[in-house]
């Protein structure tokens, strides 16, 4: 997982990386990867507090969600003075597919607000397909 971190660094840039394996039974996502395991212990588990509008876009419609600003993470996330603290104010939320099609998990990709567009984006879809082997094997 560590090569897939240095590959985020690399191609879209990062301050905070996670990886959540996607729990369907509990409607829950937890935590098998983080950049920050003080802030962010690797175990850790999100029953699905999130909002809502999140839910439906990455894991229901399997579409990355796109926070531009820190106006659009505080609107979606619990957790945004941590988020804040750590310098991020932009978020790319990708979901790793499984071969057929179910959400194994969710790349969270982190950054100073500004700091992505629509071309990242897309690097952070095409690198989700690189998690999809480590979470069928790392995850349940």
């Amino acid at each position: 997982m560590n090569e897939l971190e240095e590959r985020v660094r690399r191609e879209v840039g990062v301050r905070l990386f996670t990886v959540l394996a996607w729990v369907p039974e509990r409607r829950a996502l937890r935590r098998v990867h983080s950049s920050h395991p003080e802030q962010y212990p690797v175990g850790g588990e999100k029953t699905v507090e999130v909002a809502q509008d999140w839910l439906a876009t990455c894991i229901e419609g399997r579409q990355p969600y796109f926070g531009r600003d820190r106006a659009a993470v505080r609107e979606i996330f619990a957790d945004h003075e941590l988020i804040e603290s750590l310098g991020c104010g932009s978020i790319i939320n990708v979901p790793v597919l499984g071969d057929d099609g179910e959400v194994l998990g969710v790349l969270n990709i982190l950054d100073a607000e500004g700091a992505y567009d629509d071309a990242s984006v897309a690097a952070a879809q095409a690198i989700a397909g690189d998690a999809a082997a480590w979470l069928k094997g790392g995850a349940a």
